[in-house]
């Protein structure tokens, strides 16, 4: 099991880059919605989807529909695509590998034999070229042991997903396994397996998630709104002009 300071380091870098990479961009992003320039605006719908979740339709009625699917949902979902790559930094940190091919090395804290990973973020996040080159990468690395008389297992190369569950993997990851033999390891086994903790990935979704506390825009985001409101795009989808 690593130690209690490579974990805390490891939780304290987690939510480091959460605050620096998603919170503080997706303020800036909502920032910038006070304008109808910026959305991709229904008129059959607009008003119909204030009164749904308002029960009207006036000015900023509206201009809060209009947002809180893109501030809640595709603003944050973007940017956290965005930026995953970069928590992978994180690992390589700590665990990074001299391997061509490889990006971290590690002993298996459930098998305890020499795991030679490629990291990845999501279980949606390879195409179907990837699957043959990662498979290429590994079988490099396979052959170089060979010469170097070191028998590396086709279980010992591994993917390693930083975030899901296996059900969540793409018919791309599968593959993987099924064509080529590698396993495909995400979550909470990889972080058990890389930790030898069994609730790391847990306490990891618990340290990004303490991140929240400072995450009050509940006042900036009602200046958005009424801002938008404000605008002569919204007001004449208003029922207000009826």
């Amino acid at each position: 099991m690593i130690s209690h300071e490579k974990k805390q380091e490891i939780l304290e870098a987690s939510k480091e880059w959460f605050r620096e990479k998603i919170a503080k961009g997706h303020i800036r992003n909502t920032l910038k919605l006070t304008d109808p320039k910026h959305f991709n605006i229904n008129p059959f719908l607009a008003a119909y989807l204030a009164n749904f979740i308002e029960g009207n339709s006036h000015p900023t009625s509206i201009a809060r529909a209009l947002l809180l699917p893109r501030v809640l949902g595709t603003s944050i979902t973007t940017s956290f695509g965005n930026h995953i790559q970069d928590f992978t930094n994180i690992l390589l940190d700590a665990f990074g590998s001299t391997t061509a091919g490889i990006d971290i090395e590690f002993e298996d804290q459930i098998d305890h034999q020499r795991k030679y990973c490629q990291l990845k973020s999501g279980p949606n996040t390879i195409n179907k070229d990837d699957v043959e080159t990662i498979a290429g990468h590994f079988r490099g690395v396979i052959n170089l042991g060979r010469t170097n008389n070191l028998r590396i297992p086709h279980d010992d190369m591994i993917v390693g997903v930083v975030y899901g569950v296996p059900s969540d993997l793409s018919s791309h990851y599968k593959r993987i396994t099924s064509q080529y033999h590698h396993p495909v390891i995400i979550g909470q086994e990889l972080w058990h397996r890389i930790t030898g903790d069994p609730g790391f990935y847990d306490d990891l979704i618990e340290a990004i998630a303490s991140v929240a506390v400072e995450s009050d825009f509940k006042q900036e985001f009602e200046d958005v709104v009424n801002q938008l409101a404000q605008s002569e795009v919204i007001k004449a989808l208003s029922d207000t002009n009826t």
